[in-house]
Parts: C-alpha cells; structure tokens; sequence
C-alpha cells in the first residue's frame, strides 16, 4: 500500500525520526498551528477595532475608565498585535535587538505559548506564573542589554498610549455584557 502524499502521524512517523519529549516535530509544528489559530480566534475583527461610528468622547472621567476596561478586554489581543507590531516597527533600525527579539518570541513561543506539558526542572514542576515572570524579565535585558533602551521604551510608550487612547474613545456599550466575568467582574453603575 502506497503511503505517497499522506501526512505521517506519530505512530506512523519513521523509527529513525528524531523525538521531541515523545512526539515527531511534525506532531510539534501541527499543534503548534492549532494552538496559533485557538489564540488568534480569540481576536477581533480589525472592522470592529477601527469602527469610526464607536469612537466618541466619554461624557466623564469614571466613564472613560469602564471603557478602558471594557476594550481592554474585549479588544485584548488586538491591542497586543498592535503593541508587538509598534515595538517591532521601532526595531527595524536596530538589527541586533531585532535578531535578539525575534529569538526571544520564538523562546516564548516554545516555553509558554506553545508548550503541552509543564515545565520539569529538578524533579518540581514549574508554575506558568513562574513562566511568564522568567521570560518577561530575560526578554527585557537582553533587549536592553542590545543598547537600544530608549528605543525600545519609547516603543512600548507610544504603543500603550495608542491602546489607552483607542480604548477610552471607543464606546464599548455593545462589549461589555459578553466580557463580564471573563477578565473581570462587573462594576456596578453609580
């Protein structure tokens, strides 16, 4: 029986393969894909994001804060492109902090996006709070260990600003109701 254009599996993968913690790196790479279209479903359409009709000035301080949260967390990973997308613009001009970054996501993508089990280390398991921390600071400096601390802090300034802004002017009447109890608890009206 010929096996010509089939995808093998990892119980039809070759004796010879190399393993990756018991999988094939094709078992890897298609979980990894899943993984990448289950985090990116969780997007808003860019539609929505850049509505004109939703934009308006809030009528008070306290209103603009609800907003904020609202599309914080209605808009969550929308807002993360954008930010991620601002600092990498700002690293084009820096080719050693870019490189430094781009090996940096792929170590975020492998120990903390896209990994299946915990992380073992002497015998204990690793927390993903622990994780995040971990690859949060060592993202940082190194980064800034590449000399490009101004421009790498004035980036994620002008994309936070550019968030806040975005979240404050877009009226989230329609978005509150569907992220109650998803990234926080509601706050009673005054």
């Amino acid at each position: 029986m010929s096996k010509y254009g089939t995808i093998p599996t990892s119980s039809s993968a070759a004796a010879g393969a190399p393993h990756l913690g018991g999988a094939s790196p094709l078992d890897f790479i298609s979980r990894a894909k899943a993984r990448g279209a289950t985090a990116l479903a969780t997007r808003r359409p860019w539609r929505e994001l850049a509505d004109v009709h939703a934009v308006g000035l809030p009528p008070s301080l306290g209103d603009a804060y609800l907003r904020v949260r609202a599309n914080l967390a209605h808009f969550a990973m929308n807002y993360a492109i954008v930010v991620l997308v601002v600092v990498f613009l700002s690293l084009l001009w820096q080719p050693i902090s870019l490189i430094v970054f781009l090996v940096c996501m792929v170590g975020w993508l492998v120990l903390y996006f896209l990994r299946d089990e915990p992380i073992v280390l002497f015998g204990r398991v690793v927390g993903d709070g622990v994780v995040l921390a971990v690859l949060a600071a060592v993202t940082l400096i190194l980064l800034l260990l590449t000399g490009a601390t101004t421009n790498i802090l004035t980036s994620l300034l002008i994309g936070f600003v550019l968030v806040v802004v975005h979240a404050a002017l877009h009226k989230a009447e329609d978005n509150v109701d569907e992220e109650v109890g998803r990234w926080y608890a509601p706050v009673p009206a005054q």
